[in-house]
């Protein structure tokens, strides 16, 4: 067999990538779904829209490279985390439309449920803030607010789980034996998952009222869970790995050693930074995660900063402002100005995410005068994702007392060549894209092929990992000091903006 096949269900598309077994990219195939926003705050995706994009990704992916279902040894999962979907067993169907990470809905419930003791409730047993981030509270909220779902729930009609739960027990028979199955990277995105046993924690669940009897089994991220079924696409080949999307771009990164870090330029920037077998909590607003487990293997921890808009941000500026075209013209826009004209934008869609974790925040654009144009307003929405990573740096650094030497990164905004070089003069250190970007599916593909011996270990996929481009610091450090000094001001312009009362 010669090829692995990744999908990659995202915030804002679902794609297939196979590759060979040099890591290379064999075909892709990509579609986009449907944001739905019914109130502000409020994010959607419909399930089963993506349930079918999935379908038709695979199939687009294995006819563009003319490749047989028989070549393919294996395929991997990974998705965006802590978007979750409640779904009848006995139907198939989703009893509402599936709630993304991004959503602020249950800022309320978060709020109630923190009590006396306030977000930090859970914390030493999940790793995680009490946010409106993660899953268990979305699921709390499904129950409370569709009719008939409490009871159908407590009845044990009603399953839950993130995207990767949805698409495993769709692809291995749905109402016919699908397997409800997730891995602990993604269980750990919960808010429910024990990070010391790896398995739910039924006093939190019962706290936070999610019957137990929704959720899906605990996994590694490298095994083999099951086959896919023999009527659908891919039919037989095993399901062996499954890493929710920044753990699989850490893996992907061949960030197998502790102390590696990688980050995410995508819908939102993820930073991971391997910590062992040891887990490392927080004093600095990261989050402590599972990075991931291989088969039996103990599991690696992670410390992470989770920033909710940046390239989003520039579909902002394409969708609701009108200011470009497509998201690749910002570049080209930014560039038409030397610097931000003192204009700083602090994107704070969906509230403030680490190191803040300030639900009550919301965007501003602020330092404007008439000299401003829509250039430096798009040069600053660039700059705001580079300010947002050096906050999270920060943080990392004073949790993990090791200065960062160099940072990998990948996703859709490292081909921006005016973003990195500025994210390389805010951190002053070198910022690496490496040769293959698409890391996320990458991650991925790396678990399943090793649970089926496609390769023979972590050694040999770092092996793989091969730069491409390197951009070094060039500003100097009363400039940057400066800029970070005006960027900190405008980040305390965003808070206290929610009312206590705001759905």
């Amino acid at each position: 067999m010669s090829y692995v096949a990744a999908i990659d269900q995202g915030t804002t598309s679902t794609r297939c990538i196979l590759f060979d077994h040099d890591g290379a990219v064999a075909a892709v195939a990509q579609q986009e779904h449907r944001q739905i926003l019914p109130r502000p705050g409020w994010v959607e995706h419909d399930a089963t829209e993506i349930w079918t994009s999935t379908r038709e990704v695979v199939a687009h992916a294995l006819s563009t490279a003319d490749v047989p279902t028989s070549e393919i040894a294996a395929v991997g999962i990974t998705n965006q985390r802590e978007t979750t979907v409640v779904w009848d067993r006995t139907t198939g169907e989703p009893v509402h439309h599936a709630i993304v990470w991004q959503d602020t809905r249950t800022d309320r419930l978060c709020r109630e449920l923190g009590g006396d003791v306030g977000p930090d409730r859970w914390k030493a047993t999940t790793g995680l803030p009490l946010a409106t981030y993660f899953a268990a509270p979305k699921v709390r909220w499904v129950l409370d607010h569709v009719d008939g779902a409490r009871e159908r729930a407590e009845a044990g009609d009603l399953l839950m789980g993130t995207m990767d739960s949805w698409l495993v027990w769709n692809m291995t028979g749905g109402v016919d034996g699908g397997l409800h199955v997730t891995d602990v990277t993604n269980a750990s995105r919960t808010l429910l998952m024990d990070l010391d046993t790896l398995d739910w924690d039924e006093g939190i669940a019962a706290e936070i009222g999610v019957p137990t009897s929704m959720l899906p089994r605990i996994a590694s991220s490298s095994e083999v869970y099951g086959t896919v079924r023999e009527r659908g696409v891919l039919g037989g080949v095993p399901i062996a790995g499954i890493l929710g999307d920044q753990q699989a771009a850490t893996f992907g990164q061949a960030c197998f050693a502790p102390g590696t870090a990688k980050n995410t330029y995508g819908t939102g920037n993820f930073l991971l930074l391997n910590t062992g077998t040891e887990k490392m909590m927080s004093d600095n607003g990261l989050l402590t995660t599972v990075c991931y487990r291989l088969g039996d293997a103990p599991p690696v921890y992670a410390l992470e900063g989770s920033i909710a808009v940046t390239g989003s941000l520039v579909q902002w500026l394409r969708d609701n402002l009108g200011i470009i075209d497509s998201a690749a013209e910002v570049e080209q826009l930014a560039r038409t100005v030397e610097d931000n004209g003192g204009a700083y934008l602090v994107p704070a869609f969906s509230g403030l995410f680490a190191p803040h974790w300030r639900s009550d925040a919301r965007g501003v654009l602020v330092g404007l005068t008439r000299f401003v144009t829509k250039g430096h307003v798009a040069r600053a929405a660039l700059e705001a994702t580079a300010f947002q990573t050096r906050e999270v740096v920060e943080a990392m650094d004073a949790d993990s007392g090791v200065a960062l030497t160099e940072l990998r990164v990948d996703g859709g905004m490292v081909g921006n060549e005016l973003l990195m070089q500025f994210q390389a003069d805010l951190l002053d250190v070198p910022v690496v894209r490496p040769r293959v970007t698409e890391t996320t599916a990458l991650g991925a593909a790396y678990a399943a092929g090793l649970a089926v011996g496609f390769w023979s270990g972590t050694d040999e996929l770092a092996e793989q990992w091969a730069e491409d481009t390197r951009w070094e610091p060039s500003m100097g450090a009363a400039r940057r000091e400066h800029l970070c000094g005006r960027w900190q001001r405008a980040v305390q312009r965003t808070l206290d903006w929610a009312d206590d009362d705001e759905d």
